[in-house]
């Protein structure tokens, strides 16, 4: 994750905090420069690092906090709240227009910030909360955009409307809504051209668009590893253009992440949503309040339910229960559980939504995480014969040394797989009595449980 740097260091700071029985004026002072010095490595917006340490230093240097039984956590708590509200404090939504009509969203950014993968991603989203969503390509200058869009959309199953590139955006935009009301579409994306830096060319085309197509929200998508200049990019165009939300980009990646803090702040418009991966499935919405607690190393549960239940069937969740409870779990119910957690971003994105798995711990995990070895033991569970899958007991060594051929591995493998799942299957024994602990945590399809 891209604040995983910011992580470690807030973690330390605050663990030497909570080790003291009392804390004094300068301990708290000597804490916050080390938290400034932490966010503007973290290339958080000066001005912005500035306000922050002030706001927490007054309400942290108190008498309420100071004279407390846990002065350590409450400071932390102070510093968790004004983060949160250095993000915006409220989880802001897309617009939709109301009854039948269009909404009309055009998306803007430079190249290179991932703005037609997500312009697909956020498509997906929507078909699956019932909308019916047109892209539309109006980026008529860059060689394979038109592509890349209708690629993306035929994956998302979302119709794309081209013109080719012969033709002014702002036509093509125009004659876009007109299909979509002819057509009985009900949002429409305009996936706008980028630069390599801003020009007035652009500005005017965004401008001609924004003039002659009625249009709900103007969004701009930013790329997280640009750092301050982000924040930068996203001024220029709320200043020329005017911009209703922001969608951040690649905060998955091995970035400094700033943009996430500063935006907000600096430009006074919301991030309403946030690029985990490559995957068209990787875009969150953003949540202020989770993203605080998962820089603070506090973890994202909500997030990850959130995941489980749009991935993870209800009918299969009560199916697996009735598995753990009878012990019936084979090596299909082994093979599905991976495959969940793949769709879910993979064991890796998982456990760093738990409580104290941030930082440099959760670089180690998927460090030790091969994607190459998930993918041998899908291979050589593929490589047994139904019942062998179903009854692990029967597996004798010259099934084993089948099944390794098969697989195209060592026969050490085959036997690792074995033991690894009959360790599981000891587990998974335990976990009946366990589910009862898991249920009743909320959610719009009812109760909650793990897919593995």
């Amino acid at each position: 994750m891209a604040f995983e740097n910011l992580s470690d260091k807030l973690q330390n700071i605050f663990k030497n905090l909570r080790g003291k029985g009392k804390l004094t004026e300068e301990d708290v002072k000597v804490a916050l420069k080390e938290v400034k010095l932490a966010l503007l490595e973290a290339d958080v917006n000066f001005k912005v690092v500035k306000k922050f340490v002030k706001d927490v230093q007054e309400r942290a240097i108190g008498q309420d906090v100071m004279n407390g039984l846990n002065p350590g956590q409450m400071v932390i708590k102070i510093v968790n709240e004004e983060m949160t509200n250095l993000m915006g404090s409220e989880t802001t939504e897309l617009s939709y227009r109301p009854g039948g009509e269009i909404t009309i969203l055009m998306m803007m950014g430079l190249q290179g910030a991932g703005k037609t993968t997500t312009c697909a991603k956020l498509a997906g989203q929507m078909k699956q909360k019932g909308k019916k969503p047109l892209l539309v390509a109006c980026d008529v200058y860059r060689p394979a955009a038109i592509q890349q869009l209708q690629i993306n959309g035929e994956k998302q199953g979302v119709e794309v409307f081209s013109m080719g590139d012969g033709h002014r955006p702002v036509d093509i935009a125009r004659a876009a809504v007109e299909h979509a009301e002819k057509n009985h579409f009900n949002v429409v994306i305009l996936d706008t051209a980028g630069r390599l830096h801003i020009d007035e060319g652009m500005m005017e085309e965004l401008q001609q668009i924004q003039n002659e197509v009625d249009l709900t929200e103007s969004i701009l998508v930013v790329d997280a590893m640009t750092g301050q200049d982000a924040v930068n990019v996203a001024t220029t165009f709320d200043e020329k253009i005017g911009i209703d939300g922001v969608i951040v980009t690649k905060l998955d990646g091995d970035t400094r992440g700033g943009a996430a803090l500063s935006i907000r702040a600096v430009t006074g418009k919301p991030i309403l949503y946030v690029g985990m991966g490559e995957k068209l499935s990787d875009l969150e919405q953003f949540f202020p309040d989770r993203m605080a607690s998962r820089i603070l190393g506090m973890g994202d549960v909500l997030t990850l339910i959130d995941k489980v239940q749009a991935e993870f069937d209800e009918d299969q969740a009560k199916e697996l229960e009735q598995k753990l409870r009878k012990n019936e779990i084979g090596f299909d119910t082994y093979l599905d559980s991976m495959r969940q957690m793949k769709k879910m971003g993979g064991i890796g994105s998982i456990l760093s939504m738990l409580p104290g798995m941030g930082g440099s711990q959760m670089k180690q995990i998927e460090d030790s995480i091969d994607d190459k070895q998930l993918a041998r033991i899908e291979a050589m569970i593929l490589s047994m014969t139904p019942k062998e899958r179903e009854r692990p007991s029967i597996l004798t060594p010259s099934r084993k040394r089948r099944i390794a051929k098969g697989a195209g591995v060592d026969i050490s493998e085959v036997n690792r797989l074995v033991k690894q799942f009959e360790q599981s299957q000891k587990l998974m024994k335990k976990m009946p009595g366990m589910m009862g602990g898991m249920t009743g945590m909320g959610g719009k399809k009812g109760r909650f449980r793990l897919p593995f």
